[in-house]
């Protein structure tokens, strides 16, 4: 049976209270319409729609978000009241091939990217034609359903490993990676898809935003061991020492998701069309900091070992965005600090494993 989010239950209040303070003004766009989303059932589309049910029930929207998922049923199972939801359909089916659903939509999300667990061989050619020809899917039906505006969720992967004197990375920092070399392909397919979005935007005559995403942290963080933090959480949450894998000298940055969703939604309805913004924060943080952050949390405080030596000579890796065009074009910034993020994070998934054990 659909129903509306429990607003006093939800463990998420303060978080979705604090998108739609900082969003309020944007969701009268969406008053009476639709918006199809791919990606709904992953790390950014739980928080997508969680915000979505969240706005539609406080506003009374009356609008509608129709999600794209393989496997709607273990989505069910993990989220029963975003499945549930009356706001909220599930469209079985792949982005490469779905068959599309009837009517018109006003706006698209695409954030659906390729699914490799830490421990797979990749296949570079399996992603190659996931990706590629399922955005050219995505697109083909922005332009079938009349779509206003669509946002693709891309990634500050596209712009490859800047050079270490470079503490920040701009949109328009140049592509310096051969396009022979496969080690990068993720890369290029990331910029592929962007250069597709904007050539439909403008032949199919519909807006095509850009948000490129860099490092995040919060609920429903995906523990599979392909991000240190998540590897951290695990740390954190058995008690066992806080393990860093490499060096702990690369040099990252974390928003929490919900300043991450003010921004997607804001970019979504209010950047500029065929306009990448990079979408995260500026405040730099090496791994071994990160680490500490979560030993320091607990009580006594873990321990932290590191694997790996530095290496003599090696610059530092650098991975943070410059999010000077997203605050000056739509007054976009970070709200939560990280060591906030962190605990928040770290409460939400103690409080997960206490709901499994009863």
């Amino acid at each position: 049976m659909k129903e509306k989010l429990n607003t006093y239950n939800n463990p998420l209040k303060e978080d979705l209270d604090h998108i739609l303070a900082h969003t309020k003004g944007l969701w009268e766009e969406l008053r009476g319409k639709k918006v199809f989303i791919t990606g709904g059932t992953g790390f950014f589309g739980c928080w997508l729609l969680e915000s979505f049910a969240w706005a539609n029930d406080k506003l009374d929207l009356e609008a509608s978000a129709f999600v794209l998922s393989r496997n709607p049923a273990a989505f069910e199972k993990r989220a029963p009241h975003l499945y549930h939801h009356e706001a909220i359909k599930f469209l079985k089916g792949d982005i490469k091939d779905f068959i599309s659903p009837e009517g018109s939509f006003s706006y698209l999300i695409h954030s659906s990217g390729y699914q490799q667990n830490a421990d797979e061989k990749a296949n570079n050619i399996s992603m190659v034609n996931e990706m590629l020809n399922g955005t050219r899917r995505i697109l083909d039906f922005c332009a079938q359903v009349k779509v206003e505006k669509m946002l693709l969720v891309s990634t500050g992967a596209i712009y490859g490993k800047a050079p270490s004197h470079l503490k920040t990375i701009p949109e328009d920092f140049p592509d310096s990676f051969d396009p022979t070399i496969s080690k990068s392909v993720y890369h290029h397919v990331r910029r592929m898809m962007e250069t597709l979005s904007v050539i439909y935007a403008e032949e199919k005559g519909f807006e095509a935003k850009i948000a490129r995403c860099f490092s995040f942290i919060g609920p429903y963080l995906p523990l599979n061991g392909r991000f240190a933090v998540s590897d951290f959480i695990l740390d954190a949450l058995s008690k066992n020492n806080i393990i860093i894998k490499g060096d702990g000298k690369a040099v990252r940055s974390y928003l929490y998701m919900a300043d991450l969703v003010i921004w997607l939604w804001t970019v979504l309805f209010k950047g500029k069309n065929c306009r990448p913004y990079n979408v995260g924060s500026e405040m730099p943080i090496t791994i071994s900091e990160v680490a500490e952050e979560f030993a320091n949390i607990l009580v006594p405080p873990l321990p932290v070992l590191v694997l790996k030596e530095s290496s003599h000579g090696v610059a530092q890796d650098y991975y943070v965005p410059d999010t000077s065009r997203a605050r000056s074009e739509l007054d976009l910034q970070q709200r939560i600090p990280l060591s906030k993020a962190i605990k928040k994070t770290m409460q939400w998934h103690r409080d997960i494993n206490l709901r499994k054990e009863h």
